[in-house]
């Protein structure tokens, strides 16, 4: 039988925060020496490395498993563990996920009050404050099956997304890399057609811009496409962004930080535990972006699973 671990488990990532992780990880490893507790930690060399190690830390018994970055270090963190669980027949909520805030974005922690700060999360890390979590699942037409922690979307989301990753891939790491692939995705915007079903239900067929999923509610480094998204309500929140004039389109930008998107007349709604969004021709196979990691292409069938895994919370 596989024994439970009570060391706290850290997956350091060194390029993420714009390269300043080590100016805001030593304190807060300073933090946890201070109180005595016992941990190990280990840190990320490649994409998708924190996967593989939140994979083998609960493959070894550790139940408390950290991601110190932003939110693809959390998004790579918890997809290990989900996998480890899939492939072993472990239960999710003997799990706590927590993240050490050090990325660019710092979208998740929002939902859940944590502050955008390293010494202050260790301390609720150490506290053992936790809440539960959704798990949603995204089925894509690679065949394979990911998770969303926070957001996602399809067409200029995951475009600037794309874009984002490809500056980043390439050494920028700048603040001003969001701007520059915002602006950039903007003048090369296209509509897809597509279907989206929400619970076996019809709510939107034709050309849209984009849409946004949302298990919690901020993404883009504080907007709020589904601003009446809850994280552990059981339930997925969809916007979709029509195809409009880019006029109409740019004057909803003040109601993604004002939280007032769903006012907008111009954009439609749906809360659901089972979505669908499938291409209607093969130019609309368009790619998806999860929590802003690039993952998969259309059509996707997303929905909530039973269960939770305990995440961490203010």
């Amino acid at each position: 039988m596989l024994e439970t671990k009570t060391e706290l488990y850290f997956i350091v990532n060194p390029r993420a925060g714009s390269g300043k992780t080590m100016s805001k990880w030593v304190p807060a490893e300073k933090e946890l020496d201070r109180l005595g507790i016992r941990y190990v930690t280990e840190f990320t060399d490649h994409k998708r490395h924190a996967t593989s190690l939140a994979y083998e830390a609960a493959d070894k018994g550790y139940r408390k498993i950290i991601a110190v970055g932003g939110d693809g270090s959390l998004h790579e963190t918890f997809s290990g563990i989900i996998k480890w669980c899939d492939e072993n027949s472990g239960n999710p909520e003997e799990f706590h996920l927590g993240v050490v805030p050090i990325g660019s974005g710092n979208d998740w922690i929002k939902s859940f009050g944590i502050p955008n700060d390293s010494e202050e999360a260790v301390n609720l890390i150490v506290k053992d404050s936790y809440t539960r979590m959704d798990i949603v699942r995204v089925k894509s037409a690679d065949g394979k099956t990911y998770c969303l922690a926070n957001c996602g979307g399809v067409g200029f989301d995951s475009h600037v997304c794309k874009r984002v990753n490809f500056l980043k891939e390439r050494g920028f790491r700048s603040k001003l890399i969001y701007l520059n692939a915002l602006r950039h995705t903007a003048l090369h915007l296209n509509a897809i057609e597509v279907k989206v079903i929400a619970d076996g239900k019809e709510v939107h067929s034709g050309p849209v811009y984009s849409i946004a999923i949302g298990n919690g509610k901020y993404s883009g480094s504080g907007m709020r496409q589904v601003p009446l998204a809850e994280i552990n309500d059981g339930m997925i929140d969809v916007m979709i962004v029509p195809k409009i004039p880019l006029t109409t389109v740019f004057r909803q930008i003040p109601r993604l930080f004002n939280g007032t998107l769903t006012e907008s007349r111009e954009v439609k709604f749906a809360r659901c535990r089972n979505l669908e969004i499938v291409p209607m021709n093969s130019a609309a196979a368009d790619f998806l972006e999860l929590d802003g990691e690039v993952e998969g292409r259309l059509p996707v069938s997303i929905y909530v699973e039973d269960g939770f895994i305990n995440a961490l919370k203010a």
